[in-house]
């Protein structure tokens, strides 16, 4: 489950709630759902409760209540709980790594995206020209975000930019290798337990959840100047080093070696590959960072 499907399975609680008597209040159209707060438990954490709390009339830990039994029990979802004053923290059932590989592959650069209209989402304010031929576009963003200046100009293991750009054209290369071996992606075998699987299958589960925050930050300032601090973009950037980084400690493993005949497990891995290479350009575009073919 997705934050975007989670969001929408709270707002149904909510609609089910006002239906059967239990709230009275506007059913909001969007749930923000996030990663839980210091203190919080599970995967992902609502306030929703907190914000219907002042005009339904009710405590928020009332409300949230009412909430947690219309959504415990149902699909993707193992545990409810209410914490502090009263949000909700969910947990979600477990998915292998072929669940993530097959839902990044078949929603491709869709994958993590709500119902935002295409294009990035983010957008630097109008960066100074003279910046900008310094360092270029894409690293004149990144520099808007996280900082680095100068360095981003070097191609280097300390220039996180080059490496989620790096770690890109890479996977585009292994899909370019394995064609020429004659094998193509497709996972059909158990690779979970493989070193450096689990930190890339986890970071490119993450990934909704990073685009989903950056899209509510956009719809929320639309009415307003675009901001170089963007606190969800800048998260966003560092999830991408995060996934760059779990890939490229990967990617060595995918391709066959010497003699060794293409198998399931190659063609498992060249598919988490191509899904981390998925990633990797929506969250780019995202970013209106340009996705290169070859380094």
């Amino acid at each position: 489950m997705t934050p975007a499907e989670l969001s929408c399975t709270v707002a149904r609680a909510v609609r089910r709630a006002v239906d059967e008597g239990a709230l009275r209040v506007a059913v909001p159209e969007r749930v923000t759902v996030e990663r839980p707060r210091p203190g919080g438990r599970g995967d992902y954490a609502t306030n929703a409760a907190l914000r219907l709390a002042g005009p339904a009339g009710m405590p928020p830990r009332v409300v949230a209540e009412a909430l947690r039994q219309r959504i415990a029990g149902m699909r993707g979802i193992e545990r409810v709980e209410i914490t502090g004053p009263g949000f909700l923290n969910f947990t979600l059932v477990p998915e292998g790594a072929g669940a993530v590989v097959r839902a990044v592959l078949g929603q491709s650069a869709r994958y993590g995206r709500g119902t935002a209209p295409g294009g990035p989402a983010w957008q630097a304010p109008v960066l100074a020209p003279a910046h900008v031929a310094r360092l270029g576009a894409d690293a004149a963003r990144w520099d808007a975000l996280l900082g680095g200046g100068e360095q981003l100009l070097v191609r280097r293991e300390g220039n996180p930019l080059f490496r989620v750009q790096y770690a890109y054209a890479r996977s585009r290369a292994l899909l370019r290798n394995a064609d020429d071996l004659g094998f193509r992606a497709a996972y059909e075998h158990g690779i979970e337990q493989e070193a450096a699987v689990p930190a890339l299958v986890a970071a490119l589960a993450d990934h909704p959840a990073f685009v989903e925050a950056v899209e509510v930050e956009a719809v929320e300032e639309a009415d307003e100047a675009p901001r170089a601090d963007s606190g969800a973009a800048r998260r966003l950037a560092r999830h991408l080093v995060t996934v760059a980084d779990a890939f490229l400690e990967f990617h060595v493993t995918v391709l066959p070696v010497g003699d060794e005949k293409p198998s399931a497990a190659h063609r498992s891995r060249l598919a988490l590959a191509e899904a981390a290479g998925t990633v990797l350009a929506g969250g780019l575009a995202l970013l209106g960072i340009c996705a290169p073919e070859h380094i």
